[in-house]
């Protein structure tokens, strides 16, 4: 390690993005930006639903709403400086920017695995314990679940970040990514990283590992209770109940484990594209999932559609939808 005394400490950094397709930048920007509108316009659809129609007002849609404004803080946390970078020279953000952006987006990860076992474990309640489900899953609870999925992400990304905003960097201050997050700013650090690189795995590692495990245990009482459903009828409807969340479960798991479990990290390119799959386009396709695949999301859907004269209201039209 060099002296650091002779070292200048960098209080900004340059973001390089995908400097390697400089002939696709406008198009890539056009792409990212109109899917940056429609995740929000489709999270923002399903959170106005939830709130408007009483036949969504249960802990499974309370919840989905929750993760709705989560996915949208996803994506306003990194596209509009990816957005930047494609039409600017230097994509310039400041040390604390930096930070800030990284600890936010640990933040909604680590909140995002919780949510996804909150969900599990509310279709485990609904399925395999419904005779105690609305006991058990009352307004209060659920509130309280809610809070602890939330202060649970401040938890487990907070420590890391810490260790990473005390680290000095002395330069390069290039970040080979299209945003901050804490693993590529340790690479750049001058001083002593090994903690910070051992407290940022345990915790990435804990916090996936345990929601992962609490999810598939829930999904193994789940699938055991409805393939002991005597009726196909009642099977198919009590997986329907729960098919958009395991499809939800699955691209996200999927993604991280690709991310963080696979031999080597150490491609740019591939973290980018990996990162940029995790981060932006499964926002883009988790509200998606749960609109195309639940009836009582499209019902609703359609019911403010026919209130605001979308649909006429007593036409054969309607009596097809339904």
């Amino acid at each position: 390690m060099s002296n650091p005394t002779n070292q200048t400490e960098v209080t900004e950094f340059i973001i390089l993005g995908f400097p390697s397709l400089p002939e696709l930048q406008v198009l890539l920007f056009i792409i990212f930006l109109v899917i940056y509108i429609l995740t929000i316009i489709a999270n923002l659809t399903i959170i106005t639903l939830v709130k408007i129609d009483t036949h969504l007002h249960t802990p499974m849609y309370f919840f989905l709403s929750n993760l709705s404004f989560l996915e949208m803080g996803y994506v306003s946390t990194t596209v509009p400086k990816m957005l930047e970078g494609f039409i600017s020279v230097n994509n310039v953000i400041s040390l604390l920017g930096c930070i800030i952006q990284a600890y936010i987006f640990a933040v909604l990860g680590a909140s995002e695995s919780f949510f996804l076992a909150l969900m599990a474990y509310d279709r485990y309640m609904a399925i395999c314990n419904p005779l105690h489900y609305t006991t058990v899953m009352n307004h209060t609870t659920c509130v309280q679940l809610v809070v602890g999925a939330w202060f649970g992400g401040f938890i487990a990304a907070s420590l890391p970040c810490v260790l990473v905003a005390r680290l000095r960097f002395c330069g390069p201050n290039f970040i080979d990514h299209f945003l901050c997050e804490a693993g590529p700013l340790i690479k750049l650090a001058c001083s002593d990283t090994f903690l910070s690189e051992l407290i940022l795995s345990v915790s990435a590692t804990t916090t996936t590992l345990a929601s992962l495990l609490f999810t598939m245990g829930t999904y193994v009482c789940i699938i055991s209770t409805i393939l002991r459903i005597p009726s196909g009828t009642g099977r198919k409807k009590a997986f329907s109940t729960c098919a958009s969340h395991l499809i939800v479960v699955t691209i996200f798991y999927t993604t991280v484990f690709v991310m963080y479990v696979r031999p080597s990290g150490d491609d740019p390119f591939k973290n980018k594209v990996v990162a940029v799959f995790y981060g932006i386009v499964t926002p883009f396709l988790n509200p998606f999932i749960y609109s195309l695949r639940n009836k009582d999301v499209k019902e609703a859907f359609k019911k403010v559609l026919r209130k605001n004269r979308a649909f006429p209201k007593n036409t054969g039209a309607v009596s097809v939808i339904h």
